[in-house]
Parts: C-alpha cells; structure tokens; sequence
C-alpha cells in the first residue's frame, strides 16, 4: 500500500516531468534569433512570414502589425534614413555618469561581445574596461575575455 507522502512525493515528481517536457518543447517551437520578419520592411514578404507562422506572434495580431506598420510608412510617418538610431541609442547611456556612461556607449556601438537575440528573450552585450588609477603614467592591461578592451582615462 503506498503512503499518504509518497503517493505525494509521486505527484510531485511526475507534476516536475510534466513542466520539464513542456518547457523543452516550448523552446524547441521558438528558435532564437529567428522572428521570420526581414528587416527591409516588405509589406509582402512580412505578411508572408505572417501566414506561414514564422513569426512569434499570433497570426491575426502579425497581419495587423504588419499592416499597421505598411499604413503607417504610406503616411510618411516612418522615416527609416534620417540615421537617427544611432542618436537615440546613445542617449539611453545619458543616465549613467563616469566610467559607466562610456562602458554603455561602447555596449551600443558595438564594442565587445553579444550573446542572445530579441526573439530569445534579451541581447546580453559585454565590454571589458580598464579604468586607469588617477595619476597612473602606465597601465599594464591583462584581459580577462577575448573580446575588445576599452581603457578609460582617470577623471580629472
């Protein structure tokens, strides 16, 4: 006969399978990096990607997006080539001060490495700094990643 604890200890376990399957198929469905919308912003070719489920979105809120986005561009209210992108990032690294401001200017211009995508969950971007002791004539740098290094002069 099995125990009231073990029958729950049972449960328990079988309920922790169950989540581990899902959570592994749940993954496998969405293949990071991969959102089926190509960047040119081809109405076409995105509405394709809506019917053929290539996106991570639900088919009826893709199409409309996508037509949205196609209304919005015919307006003129997208404007793709004034080049302000770069602009805009760089004044997310407005709230940092010092050292920190120049490590996320580095982060957004492309500086060190990036790992993930959007469509995974989050872009990871890592850069190594060497800030350099007030007074310091010579900095001996000893990297601790294979990505690029920025050194950061003293503050004066």
């Amino acid at each position: 006969m099995i125990s009231a604890h073990n029958f729950r200890l049972a449960k328990s376990a079988a309920f922790f399978g169950i989540a581990a399957l899902l959570s592994v198929a749940a993954t496998a469905q969405i293949a990071a990096g991969t959102t089926g919308i190509d960047a040119t912003g081809n109405a076409k070719s995105e509405m394709n990607a809506c019917l053929t489920g290539r996106t991570q979105q639900d088919r009826d809120t893709c199409m409309t997006e996508v037509k949205n986005a196609n209304a919005a561009k015919r307006a003129g209210q997208v404007d793709n080539a004034n080049g302000e992108f770069a602009a805009n990032a760089l004044k997310r690294c407005d709230v940092f001060k010092g050292e920190e401001q120049v490590a996320c200017q580095a982060r957004i211009v492309g500086y060190g490495k990036t790992e993930g995508s959007v469509a995974g969950g989050g872009a990871i971007r890592q850069v190594e700094t060497v800030v350099v002791p007030p007074g310091a004539t010579t900095v001996r740098v000893q990297p601790q990643t294979s990505s690029d290094i920025v050194v950061i002069p003293a503050p004066q």
